[in-house]
């Protein structure tokens, strides 16, 4: 089964039934399908062929999800990268991919005519977008209607994409029409959707938790509702206004949500099933989320882009933080971490002790191996199993917990201590709205432990902090942090996952200057 095919059965099934919405823009499954078509036959028509590689520098649009669907109907391979990088990091990704065509708009377009593209990839822009040599309107206007269907096979790579790069340089990731498929299909059973289910697509589909709601909602005949810029009082409305059924979002975005000051004027009975994914979701905001929104269904998904889903926990009201059993399609096992990446699978280790996570590849959603990266891929992939590089512990029910990432570890005199444990302390205070924690250097201990505050009170004190950390029992003393500091914001990727490594470097904006140690 491939994507394309599946997508025609998907027409056949529901032709008139609403398919995506952006604004004013409703186009139901046969509008959607004849655009898709046009699309497909002028880039067929401009010599885009099978396994192409197109770059997609859009953000999420109702032109972007057109040539998802038209990309896949020619077999060749969707690329899509973030519409905010630089000039240097556009370059990088058109070259590597070896892209044939790029595709980008007016808030992409500096980076991309600033990059020197090799193989003189064929540039088509959106709207305003200057520099291009053809452009999205054209594709539609000018379309000769029909192509040639290729022969597709679910082996072929449909999609591509390239993870963040935080600790290098961009890697792409793979994955063909059968690790889409599965993922698509897992995503379903996984979140209990259903037939007509609809969401809001404000997740990047440069990212696996853009592409899987995308792909499960049109599986089900549902309705796609476009939010290109995150706006809290927006995603309301469009909740309220469209009706929507379901959510798949970072933390970050379920915060902003309720956090907003007419949050309370917004019906939002129709939201039964919200999911999360991309970062941890401390205690206090999962209890929030199930006291706001009343969700019959509320799920953790715990994963990577090179193979979705590695674990699901869908009784995260019961046990917030934890990263449950394994997905669908996995086998999840703890091996003892070894610093110099010499871990192997039958080094395996028992429940209460932390240990690296690694995943089974025998999984229809896993990759085989990155894009023109070797010593990655031997790296990350050894005898049959995916290493994460995560840290976790799993409980007495044979629940996973992700305490941190190997080299997030705190060694704070000869201890082991872990940022999420104690960052699942500090959110819980009345006065922190988030809060980060990394590792300082010190003389003394090797490291200290430094939390890092983002107030909702400036009435917040460190006092106050420490003495908060020392009353509750469920923190060793050796955990407490030694220095606090407090920030306007945490730095966080685009998705919503802390970039320790800019906190590290002292890459942020101070709140006020209140930071000190403590003893």
């Amino acid at each position: 089964m491939n994507l394309s095919t599946m997508f025609d059965f998907v027409v056949e099934r529901h032709p008139n039934r609403l398919a995506l919405v952006e604004g004013q823009k409703r186009y139901t499954y046969n509008h959607l399908n004849n655009e898709i078509t046009k699309v497909a036959a002028s880039l067929q028509r401009m010599g885009i062929k099978q396994q192409d590689r197109v770059i997609i520098v859009l953000k999420n649009r109702l032109e972007n999800v057109v040539i998802y669907w038209a990309i896949q109907k020619l077999g060749a391979v969707y690329t899509p990268i973030n519409h905010r990088l630089s000039a240097k990091e556009v370059e990088y990704c058109v070259n590597d991919a070896e892209a044939r065509a790029v595709v980008y708009e007016v808030s992409s377009q500096d980076a991309v005519l600033n990059a020197s593209l090799e193989g003189n990839p064929i540039l088509i822009g959106l709207g305003g977008a200057e520099g291009a040599d053809i452009y999205y309107e054209e594709l539609v206007d000018r379309s000769p209607g029909s192509f040639k269907k290729p022969m597709i096979y679910d082996e072929d790579i449909a999609l591509m994409l390239y993870t963040s790069g935080t600790t290098g340089l961009p890697k792409g990731v793979p994955r063909s029409h059968k690790n889409e498929y599965s993922a698509a299909i897992a995503h379903i059973i996984q979140n209990q959707y259903t037939d007509g289910e609809s969401t809001l697509g404000t997740m990047p589909l440069y990212h696996t938790m853009g592409m899987r709601s995308l792909l499960a909602v049109a599986f089900l005949n549902g309705k796609y509702v476009v939010l290109p810029d995150f706006d809290a009082k927006e995603a309301l409305e469009l909740l309220s206004e469209e009706e929507i059924t379901s959510l798949y979002l970072v933390p970050t975005l379920y915060h902003d949500i309720l956090s907003h000051d007419d949050f309370e004027s917004y019906p939002l009975d129709k939201l039964e099933k919200i999911g999360y994914a991309g970062a941890s979701m401390t205690t206090a905001l999962t209890e929030r989320c199930m006291k706001l929104l009343k969700p019959k269904v509320f799920v953790n998904h715990y994963g990577s882009t090179e193979i979705y889903t590695f674990t699901i926990c869908p009784y995260v009201e019961k046990k917030p933080g934890c990263a449950g059993k394994p997905g669908l399609h996995q086998c999840v096992r703890l091996v003892k971490p070894d610093a110099g990446g010499n871990s192997l699978p039958h080094h395996k280790i028992g429940k209460g002790e932390i240990g690296e996570i690694i995943i089974n590849l025998n999984s229809d959603e896993a990759f085989k191996g990155y894009w023109n990266k070797p010593e990655a891929t031997q790296k990350a992939i050894r005898e049959g199993w995916y290493f994460t590089g995560d840290l976790g512990v799993i409980d007495d029910d044979g629940d996973l917990y992700v305490v941190g990432r190997v080299d997030d570890m705190i060694i704070s005199g000869g201890e082991n201590i872990h940022p999420l444990e104690v960052e699942d302390v500090l959110s819980k205070h009345p006065k922190v709205s988030e809060v980060a924690v990394v590792g300082e250097e010190d003389d003394r201990w090797g490291q200290i432990v430094a939390a890092f505050i983002v107030p909702s009170d400036p009435t917040i004190t460190v006092q106050e902090l420490d003495e908060y950390c020392k009353s509750d029992p469920s923190i060793s003393n050796f955990k407490r942090p030694r220095n606090y500091v407090f920030l306007k914001q945490i730095p966080k990727s685009p998705v919503g996952k802390i970039l320790r490594r800019k906190i590290r470097d002292g890459e942020f904006e101070l709140y006020f200057n209140k930071n000190q140690i403590v003893g």
